[in-house]
């Protein structure tokens, strides 16, 4: 029982931080743009490929991220620059790429951009390291799983976010 207390009093030390990294407020209406002209079928897909993508990459992560670091010789503030400078490319191309209403969504929305690198960028990934590292793999992964359910939640709800906010 004092395990059980103690794994407890350690869960919200995890949950915080990887949900402020998440930051499900800022990454939700960026889906709800993403997919809005998305039938409910495909969006449940999209859903399901981000939220799976993000879990088995934070995954990896954890398992290797910090040895591939140690080889290669990359300290985390590297690692924030590049998860940076990929967000800003992302970020440029999205505001000066024309795209037809008539195109369709690309069978990777899911994996790519929306698991990886806006559910699980570089501040979820330096979090997962850190997180490790002061309360272990259980806990950390606990409270990134928690996370992701949130996640998955929030963007199932999208549609009727929309409606509620009376835009669509």
């Amino acid at each position: 029982m004092p395990a059980m207390r103690e794994f407890l009093g350690v869960l919200p030390n995890t949950f915080i931080p990887l949900f402020v990294a998440i930051d499900l407020f800022w990454l939700l209406p960026l889906f709800m743009g993403m997919t809005a002209d998305v039938p409910a079928a495909r969006r449940q897909t999209i859903v399901r490929q981000s939220v799976i993508t993000a879990f088995l990459v934070s995954l990896a992560f954890v398992a290797i991220g910090e040895f591939i670091f140690k080889v290669i010789g990359i300290t985390t503030d590297d690692f924030k620059v590049a998860g940076g400078l990929v967000l800003l490319v992302l970020a440029i191309l999205d505001l000066t790429t024309v795209q037809k209403k008539t195109e369709s969504v690309p069978d990777t929305l899911g994996v790519v951009p929306i698991g990886v690198p806006l559910i699980v960028g570089p501040a979820v990934l330096t979090s997962i390291l850190v997180l490790t590292e002061h309360y272990g793999v259980l806990p950390t992964v606990v409270g990134l799983v928690l996370n992701l359910l949130l996640v998955w939640a929030a963007f199932l709800s999208a549609g009727r976010i929309i409606k509620f906010l009376g835009l669509n």
